[in-house]
């Protein structure tokens, strides 16, 4: 249930403020993230800053309500949080959903918070605000830390401006409301300097994106502290000096300068081997961020060879959720007139991913045991840049996060549709019979339809020894689910399979699917089509490998 803000004055931030600042900051990055987008030319036009800000603060949040929930319900009383759980689960939920350049350092701002309002020893500097002006200070003390080649004229500009009249504030004895005026009107006066700082903004007529975002965050900081709602202002706006000049027909063709490639992952690794990594990806390209510590890190950077800066993550640690964006996929897809309808399908597996993408899809990969939050679901969505969203969440437990990714999207005046799909292979049964020139309404009830006929098995290993609806396992052995419960266990892939296939093709079918894990030869896939084909002679059998991420097997029986 999202929570509702109810800023009241206080003298310093303590865990329910910080919940209500959240909530303020999140809402106002929607408010502005249109015009936010707008205006985004730095380091790349490519219209996504204030979308990556809204994700990454939507993470966030997320975050912390999840540990507010988690703390009451362990100690049976409404929100006990401390202040200290509260900033951290805030930072650490930026962290994993930070999206693009803005997104990283908004990410690590809020580390460099969470590191002085979430720790005792800290203590308190001169004036009732010492503390969130300390606060201020280590976050963008922190954010330049983060970037490879600062540059003026940017976020790290405002953050830094900031950070000063907070403790210019402070040191004239100012509460901590007067140090959160102070820090958001001093964002805004370095906000509307910026166009005369980095050329690019000034050739342009546009204030920084990143900027605008981080005056809606401090604004909404005054306001939790305060009470009081800072004036209605066009921020993608502030300090234009004119309007900006036209685009050239399509500038990926006319070589913009850069490299071509935004490489983003998360990365569990040691902080020495970190640093090796930023040597490495420093050499490889620009718009270098790396944020976090504790062993966990989100590292950003653009490229020309993003297999080169995968690869310098894997020799640093374990690199996961890598994200790798074409920019001028992007810049296209952003001048492009949407199409009518498109299809976003959540698939385990890159081999699956790769097909649902030669259909037309767009595709969300997971690994096992991996959940999408509604954040990248909703991202998603708004990268199949349509009218109209057919959405695939591909699991029961995805439910929840489709539904909000398509109230959303709604919101936004996308028409979408969640069709209830709990395996991959009824994704790929409603996507066959997909049918972008019909009607919106008609097309979902055929892939509705398509996606409740087909019943769907999974083979998996057992982990350990456990009790199961067909009776006790041990680890090691092979499980056969259908429709999401244990219907057979064996010792084998390959006969375990065939037992699955027996029960589901008891009732009748026309179509099996069968998807290959990666680590199944291909003498499985051909011993199932032929033991199908034996007892059933009207059965047709189309095999596909799931490739990586995917489970050893996954049957469909339509």
């Amino acid at each position: 249930m999202p929570h509702e803000p109810q800023p009241q004055p206080a003298d310093e931030l303590d865990a329910e403020a910080v919940r209500t600042w959240s909530s303020l900051a999140l809402a106002a990055l929607g408010r502005a993230r249109e015009d936010i987008d707008a205006i985004n030319v730095y380091p790349v036009a490519d219209a996504d800053t204030g979308t990556n800000l809204y994700l990454t603060a939507e993470s966030a949040d997320r975050a912390l309500a999840e540990a507010f929930d988690s703390a009451a319900h362990a100690a049976g009383t409404p929100e006990p949080t401390s202040l200290s759980e509260a900033v951290r689960a805030w930072a650490h939920g930026a962290l994993v959903g930070a999206r693009g350049n803005s997104g990283t350092i908004l990410a690590q701002l809020l580390r460099g918070v969470a590191d002085v309002l979430g720790a005792e020893h800290e203590g308190r500097r001169p004036g009732p605000g010492g503390l969130l002006a300390h606060a201020l200070t280590r976050a963008a003390e922190e954010a330049y830390a983060a970037v490879a080649h600062p540059v003026e004229g940017t976020m790290l500009t405002v953050a830094g401006a900031a950070a000063r009249a907070g403790e210019a504030a402070s040191a004239a004895a100012g509460t901590a409301a007067d140090v959160a005026r102070a820090a958001y009107d001093g964002a805004r006066a370095a906000l509307a300097d910026t166009p005369g700082q980095l050329a690019v903004l000034g050739r342009a007529g546009v204030v920084d994106a990143g900027g605008c975002g981080l005056v809606a965050v401090l604004g909404a900081l005054w306001q939790t502290l305060s009470g009081q709602e800072p004036a209605a202002e066009p921020l993608a706006g502030a300090g234009r000096t004119a309007p900006p000049p036209p685009r050239p027909a399509d500038p990926c063709e006319q070589g913009e300068d850069g490299p071509a490639y935004e490489v983003i992952y998360l990365l569990e690794a040691s902080e020495a081997a970190v640093a090796e990594l930023r040597r490495t990806l420093d050499g490889l390209g620009d718009s270098l961020v790396v944020v976090g510590g504790d062993g966990l890190w989100n590292v950003h950077v653009h490229v020309d060879d993003p297999g080169a800066a995968v690869e310098a993550g894997v020799v640093a640690g374990r690199p996961y959720r890598i994200r790798i964006t074409h920019f001028g996929d992007e810049r296209r897809r952003g001048r492009a007139e949407r199409a009518q309808r498109a299809v976003v399908a959540v698939v385990p597996g890159e081999g699956l991913a790769g097909l649902c993408t030669e259909a037309g899809a767009t595709t969300v990969l997971v690994r096992p045991g991996e959940v999408p939050a509604t954040a990248e679901l909703l991202d998603a969505v708004r990268r199949a840049h349509a009218r109209e969203v057919v959405l695939l969440p591909g699991g029961a437990e995805l439910r929840a996060a489709a539904a909000a990714a398509a109230e959303q999207a709604r919101a936004e005046g996308v028409r979408t549709a969640v069709i209830p799909t709990r395996s991959a292979v009824q994704g790929l049964a409603a996507l066959a019979v997909h049918d972008p020139d019909g009607s919106f309404d008609e097309d979902v009830v055929a892939m509705t339809a398509a996606a409740g006929a087909t019943r769907y098995g999974e083979l998996a290993v057992a982990e350990r020894q456990s009790f199961t609806s067909a009776g006790i396992c041990q680890a090691g052995d092979v499980l056969g689910l259908i429709d999401g419960d244990v219907a057979v266990i064996g010792a084998g892939l390959a006969e375990t399979a065939e037992a699955v296939l027996d029960r589901m093709l008891g009732s009748g079918g026309e179509l099996v699917t069968l998807v290959l894990g990666p680590e199944v030869p291909d003498g499985v896939a051909e011993r199932l089509e032929a033991y199908v084909q034996s007892g059933h002679l009207a059965v047709d059998t189309v095999t596909y490998h799931g490739g990586r991420y995917s489970a050893p097997l996954l049957i469909g029986v339509e």
